[in-house]
């Protein structure tokens, strides 16, 4: 495959964006095809330092706790209509979902809880069939659960929102819902 250097622009267009909204480097590594010695060079460049280090977050449940479960289904749910409703690429997916999500956040007047890594960590969470979008039986939104946690045979989902834990609203966290 030739090189092309529309598409190269490109990628590191996308590199700058993501580095400037945050992205650790595993995300910049999986939606750009630079390498990654190209990636910590343009890290450094762009903010300066060297890109942290160390493990990426893992565990679903922090998805599936309250506050976070708010977050991560309202950034899910519009992932999900962008991508039923456009042919954007995952990069860009991943990038206008994000900001959709950060200007909904502004919308409600809380900081958001989900950052760029941990959006994209929920997507390929859901991609893999680790997490998926259930619909509460109460308000019919649909929120992130581990997959084949509810369904034929077990109890009904019931968002955080019509039955919130008992000490909901009590915290002072950035995302935090009063």
């Amino acid at each position: 495959m030739t090189k092309s250097l529309v598409n190269e622009s490109t990628q590191v267009a996308r590199a700058i964006e993501l580095i400037g909204l945050g992205a650790r480097m595993a995300v910049l590594q999986g939606e750009t095809s630079l390498s990654h010695e190209r990636l910590v060079r343009l890290y450094k460049e762009v903010t300066g330092r060297s890109p942290s280090k160390g493990q990426l977050p893992y565990s679903t449940d922090w998805f599936t706790s309250w506050q976070p479960n708010i977050h991560s289904s309202l950034f899910l749910n519009i992932h999900e209509a962008l991508d039923k409703s456009s042919a954007l690429d995952s990069g860009e997916l991943l990038i206008k979902s994000w900001r959709l999500y950060g200007e909904e956040a502004a919308t409600l007047g809380v900081e958001p809880a989900l950052s760029i890594t941990r959006a994209w960590r929920l997507v390929k969470f859901v991609d893999s069939g680790m997490l998926c979008l259930t619909g509460c039986a109460h308000c019919g939104g649909r929120f992130v659960t581990h997959t084949h946690e509810y369904g034929a045979g077990f109890e009904s989902f019931v968002c955080g929102l019509c039955k919130p834990p008992a000490r909901a609203g009590k915290s002072r966290r950035p995302g935090a819902i009063h």
